[in-house]
């Protein structure tokens, strides 16, 4: 049999990570901003119909070999693995998207619970829109700050528990969990209607996003966004060509 795709190495030069491999906290923080840093949150293969593996070789092959990024399901699967072959217990959680609501939302989302350092971590880094940038301690309340974004974790009365993202005008829920175990099947299903609904969110648009140290490059069905700090550009991209070029300028991926 050939050997497998999946190694550590590889991935390490991918994400730019030179530390140790002790299972800590500190390493589990440089590993997640690594990714959201270097493999951007992408749903160009669903835009454009494709079938959208989550065997972990396709994925390592995807997004490692090829430097592709992917969506949550893609994303944090290959993430979980890392994480597991380096000596973390982590688990895998199915979420539901706050649409001015949960009551409408079915879960089609997948966030991680990892362990380090004797405590529980949520880690995702397959989430576009107010993304986690470093894991976030499972700690009901405690407000945490990134990178210049702050996330908390609240118990929810009906939705388990909820994640949220403080904006302008107060804290805003991104999506709720429970601790409910999830088999590969729930992944394989909520991965195929996400990618295959006509109505998908994810096969109306071609998205791409990167976290940077000072914000957040975004693209969006023609419109590039690069918030620096406080400023915010935003150029209009028109034509396949120029798109394909601010893709591999901004985000390093090359379309073929």
């Amino acid at each position: 049999m050939p050997d497998k795709l999946f190694n550590l190495e590889d991935y390490f030069k991918r994400i730019h990570y030179t530390g140790g491999s002790q299972v800590s906290a500190e390493t589990l923080k440089q590993l997640h901003l690594g990714h959201v840093m270097n493999i951007p949150f992408e749903n160009l293969d669903v835009f454009e119909k494709k079938n959208i593996s989550l065997n972990l070789d396709d994925l390592f092959e995807k997004m490692v070999k090829n430097h592709r990024g992917g969506y949550c399901f893609e994303m944090n699967s290959l993430f979980a693995a890392v994480l597991t072959e380096m000596g973390f217990p982590v688990t895998r959680h199915l979420a539901r998207v706050y649409h001015g609501g949960f009551d409408n939302s079915g879960k089609t989302h997948m966030v991680l619970l990892a362990e380090a350092d004797g405590q529980k971590w949520v880690c995702d880094v397959g989430f576009g829109g107010n993304s986690l940038a470093a894991p976030l301690l499972f700690e009901e309340g405690l407000e945490q700050e990134h990178l210049g974004r702050i996330h908390r974790v609240m118990a929810d009365p009906v939705y388990g528990y909820r994640v949220e993202f403080e904006t302008a005008t107060g804290f805003e829920p991104i999506y709720a969990f429970t601790w409910e175990t999830c088999c590969p099947a729930d992944y394989l299903i909520a991965n195929h209607f996400t990618a295959t609904y006509p109505e998908s969110f994810f096969r109306q648009a071609q998205m791409c996003a990167l976290v940077t140290e000072t914000g957040k490059i975004t693209y969006f069905d023609g419109n590039l966004k690069i918030a620096d700090g406080e400023v915010l550009t935003e150029t209009a991209i028109n034509g396949d060509a120029a798109i394909k070029e601010a893709l591999k300028s901004y985000f390093g991926v090359k379309l073929n």
